[in-house]
């Protein structure tokens, strides 16, 4: 349960959260999508935290979605690196803007 609070909480707090695996390619893209655009978020590396894992089984329950990169804005679930490309031509610069993470 703790580990659900926790994952909440990241949720909550941060403008834009991405769970993260400091290993996976898709991750280091959505990470440089980020940086490119100038956004303000967080990375939590899952495998880099001792309860990681039980952080990443939250998640599953949270959104419905077990994998890396688990992206949110704005307390809203993204979803993955696929999914932030895909909204790049679309609303990824306002939903950015709307949730404080660009100036």
């Amino acid at each position: 349960m703790a580990a659900a609070q926790k994952a909440q909480q990241l949720i909550d707090d941060n403008a834009v959260i991405v769970f993260s695996k400091s290993y996976c390619p898709y991750c280091r893209s959505t990470k440089r999508t980020l940086d490119d655009l100038g956004a303000k978020y967080y990375a939590i590396e899952l495998d880099q935290e001792d309860d990681g894992s039980e952080i990443q089984d939250a998640l599953a329950r949270i959104s419905g979605q077990r994998t890396v990169p688990n992206i949110y804005i704005g307390k809203e679930h993204i979803g993955g690196n696929s999914d932030l490309e895909a909204r790049k031509s679309k609303d990824l610069k306002n939903l950015l803007k709307n949730a404080g993470a660009l100036a």
